[in-house]
């Protein structure tokens, strides 16, 4: 149960932290710690789709760098591997779907 918790509470975490500080239109946080060889109920693996008029003029690498900076703390600590798709509103109208 304890994991569990956990898992929420970082995905929570991850969620508020993007939210505040990159005001997206969309947001999916997705723990996918279960595909990899980790102990069951681990949260070491996420992928994160972020839609932001943030993002507008920015090149994918500085894209990626906002999210990665947001998530320092976490990355630094828990996280072993972040996938991150990092799109515009207009890229997002074309093409709404997750990698």
């Amino acid at each position: 149960m304890f994991e569990l918790e956990q898992s929420i509470c970082l995905k929570t975490t991850i969620r508020a932290k993007l939210t505040q500080t990159l005001k997206p239109e969309h947001l999916e946080v997705i723990n996918e710690s279960h595909m990899h060889a980790v102990p069951a109920g681990s949260e070491s693996h996420f992928r994160v789709l972020v839609v932001s008029p943030q993002f507008e003029g920015l090149s994918l690498l500085q894209r990626h760098r906002l999210v990665n900076e947001t998530l320092r703390e976490e990355l630094s600590s828990c996280i072993h591997a972040l996938a991150i798709q990092a799109k515009t509103p207009q890229q997002w109208s074309s093409n709404p779907s997750l990698a």
